[in-house]
């Protein structure tokens, strides 16, 4: 199971995607970065060049991509980008995450898909419907798979939980749309432990936080991904933290990979 870290949680203004943690990462023996895509759309070519670039030459991985959609492009409502500009934007950000080396790019993007006030549910549920069978085969000509990424209630007001992550996969029936574990936003949200022990052969992506304040996880935060383990999940996790000490939080979650192999066995009869 390789190890990595979604940078832009520890970005500033200054830096949104976080570009100046990539040293870190690679001394503390992380195994990949993830990067924020909507972010990443904002460089120009010559600064995204120099991105890809300096991934090389740090033999840093670029695993996974985060941010899919920026708040701009509206998914949902009276009032949503139109199918060309949507259209335009899901083939130029793959493309770029394909250059970075992603292999999945996430979807939460609660800024671009959130339901405006007085919007029907269902209205909106079937233009992110649509969104994702315009992406689907886009990022399955480029090797990537988009991770469905169930965010909280005080985030997001749609796609809150693996059930309704499992229902729009399955409403877009695409081998490139597949399923993923937020451990925080999981928590806030009582989600099913169930559900998860049922489809954790499905995941194919996790980010991992602990539920108090979003931070570095430690080693009891930890146990779900050794659980996971045990139920079949063998890829990728990334730390979706913020912190006020980044290098010595990282470094302390990094000693914890690989850890020793525990779960409750009443978690999910394990």
């Amino acid at each position: 199971m390789k190890l990595g870290c979604c940078v832009n949680m520890l970005a500033d203004k200054a830096d949104p995607v976080g570009r100046k943690y990539l040293p870190m990462l690679k001394e503390l023996s992380y195994d990949f970065v993830e990067l924020p895509l909507a972010q990443v759309m904002d460089l120009s070519e010559d600064e995204f060049s120099s991105l890809v670039n300096e991934l090389d030459d740090r033999n840093l991985p670029c695993k996974s991509c985060n941010n899919f959609f920026p708040q701009s492009v509206r998914l949902t409502g009276e009032h949503t980008a139109s199918p060309a500009v949507i259209q335009q934007y899901i083939e130029r950000s793959l493309r770029r995450a394909s250059r970075l080396g992603a292999e999945k790019v996430v979807f939460g993007s609660s800024g671009a898909k959130n339901i405006p006030a007085g919007f029907p549910y269902e209205k909106a549920y079937q233009q992110v419907v649509e969104v994702m069978r315009q992406a689907a085969p886009v990022a399955g000509d480029l090797g990537i798979a988009i991770a469905l990424e169930p965010l909280n209630r005080t985030e997001s007001n749609l796609i809150l939980n693996l059930t309704e992550s499992i229902q729009l996969m399955e409403y877009i029936d695409s081998p490139h749309v597949r399923l993923m574990l937020d451990y925080y936003h999981f928590v806030l949200e009582n989600d099913s432990m169930e559900i998860l022990c049922a489809h954790a052969k499905e995941l194919i992506h996790v980010h991992l936080a602990s539920p108090a304040e979003r931070r570095v996880p430690d080693l009891g935060d930890i146990a779900i991904v050794y659980l996971l383990e045990q139920l079949g999940y063998h890829g990728e996790v990334s730390i979706e933290a913020f912190s006020d000490d980044p290098y010595d939080d990282l470094a302390a979650a990094r000693k914890l990979f690989p850890g020793k192999l525990y779960c409750k066995q009443s978690a999910c009869g394990a």
